[in-house]
């Protein structure tokens, strides 16, 4: 350990998104290639002597406590815990709400980098994995709301390679075997049998770690949910969900010495008439064990919805992913056109 091909792999995936800015404790983690990275989780990270690292991505994640801050971090996976290296400048934007993060004293002499915020959460304290809606995303949940993370990586590939690798990882724990199961027939499986309702698809993994799939329900939910927005839509047999992307909403702020772009996290559903934008919990739901009443918000609440029949054109721009798209609209909103060409209009 390290191998040369842990080594290059994790030095590939050392790249932040293009389109994140990050403090510079983690341009600096950023710009660490090879044995380089190793030693710098050995000496700054590890908490154990004989910890490997076996896996880094970077991605935005939720906290259960803060679910309205969505921070940048480098997520790494060693034989022992999940670490996310926070950054820095956005925590200390909600310090009065961050008590679970670790935050240490900068106030470092002899030392040109110094890790200010961090969180950790040790394999031996997961219990259980929900993966999201085409694998857009995945929550870890631990033993306490302290404990309950979201990764939003917006990519099924980077979310499908952390699964795999934490399922690597746990199946070297040392944990006890689970009891003999006990022969069940698929409906007494899958189903609850008072109310019908089909349960999520469960993994259980041999250390007990639960992994928690959406099952074909949520889509149908998700139809039902995007069809009562619909104006005059009844049949719901038609209604086909075409894609369901985790993107960003771009706002330009004028004003500012350059005009900059905030970016709004929003679910992009599209529907073969409709195209909806919703502000989406991906942290909430399904709720905890211990969560003792349900969220304020909905899990999907409507930002903006347009006909497909209005769209006007669509602008692509030329830079690398992630690909930004201008969906320009026509200015007549909510107006059938058709319906106003009365016959008498080409009268004598």
């Amino acid at each position: 350990y390290p191998s040369e091909f842990l080594t290059q792999k994790i030095t590939e995936d050392n790249q932040i998104p293009l389109h994140v800015n990050v403090s510079a404790s983690l341009q600096y983690i950023a710009g660490l290639k090879g044995n380089a990275l190793i030693e710098f989780f050995h000496s700054n990270i590890a908490e154990v002597e004989n910890e490997e690292l076996r896996h880094l991505t970077w991605s935005s994640v939720l906290f259960y406590k803060t679910p309205d801050v969505e921070a940048m971090a480098c997520v790494l996976l060693s034989t022992k815990a999940i670490y996310f290296l926070l950054d820095d400048s956005l925590i200390r934007a909600h310090e009065h709400q961050s008590d679970f993060w670790t935050q240490e004293n900068s106030d470092c002499e002899n030392s040109s980098f110094h890790l200010s915020c961090y969180f950790v959460l040790k394999l031996n304290d997961l219990q259980s994995v929900n993966v999201g809606l085409f694998d857009q995303y995945f929550r870890i949940t631990g033993p306490s709301a302290d404990h309950i993370v979201t990764c939003l990586t917006r990519d099924s590939y980077n979310t499908h390679t952390f699964i795999q690798q934490l399922m690597a990882v746990l199946s070297l724990l040392a944990r006890t075997p689970s009891p003999e199961p006990v022969d069940k027939d698929f409906y007494s499986e899958f189903g609850n049998k008072n109310t019908g309702k089909m349960d999520n698809y469960e993994l259980i993994h041999s250390s007990r770690v639960k992994f928690i799939y959406p099952n074909e329900e949520e889509i149908g939910d998700l139809a039902f949910l995007v069809a009562e927005k619909m104006d005059g839509l009844t049949n719901l047999q038609s209604l086909n969900i075409l894609l369901y992307v985790l993107a960003f909403q771009v706002n330009h702020v004028e004003g500012s010495a350059s005009s900059c772009s905030l970016l709004q996290p929003k679910t992009l559903i599209l529907t073969s008439s409709d195209l909806f934008l919703f502000d989406e919990d991906y942290i909430s739901y399904p709720l905890p064990e211990f969560a003792k009443e349900p969220p304020k918000k909905d899990k999907y609440q409507l930002a903006d919805g347009r006909r497909i029949r209005d769209l006007d054109r669509v602008l692509m721009g030329y830079q690398t992913y992630p690909q930004a798209l201008t969906f320009v609209f026509d200015d007549v909103q909510n107006q059938d056109l058709m319906q106003n060409l009365a016959l008498d209009h080409f009268g004598e």
